[in-house]
């Protein structure tokens, strides 16, 4: 098994914090197989959002007296919002959100 991160470009949240976090926790997505709907998901898939995911084990950590807690820099995985589906070679897959201001992505496994 293979797996990859996906990074995309950083987003200033600076004034929009509040907005940012209403955002985080009610968008959708929509994932695409060659074209064909495959899945469906919401932000609060994970733990009522991404963002509340990341505070949840920023708060486990601070009680836990034998982990480091977060530091400046660390990536975070806080979860999936659709199923995680079987790909082949030749597939694209896409995605396409719907309530926040990011694009979706576009893959083609080789």
């Amino acid at each position: 098994m293979h797996a990859a991160l996906l990074i995309g470009p950083r987003h200033d949240i600076g004034s929009h914090a509040a907005e940012w976090l209403d955002t985080l926790a009610s968008f959708d997505i929509e994932l695409y197989c060659d074209g064909q709907l495959m899945d469906r998901g919401h932000a609060s898939n994970v733990l009522d959002g991404p963002l509340s995911a990341v505070r949840h084990l920023v708060e486990l950590l601070s009680r836990d007296p034998d982990n480091l807690p977060l530091a400046a820099g660390e990536i975070v995985a806080s979860g999936t919002l659709t199923r995680a589906l079987p790909v082949k070679a030749g597939e694209t897959w896409t995605t396409k959100l719907n309530g926040i201001r990011l694009e979706g992505i576009s893959l083609r496994f080789c």
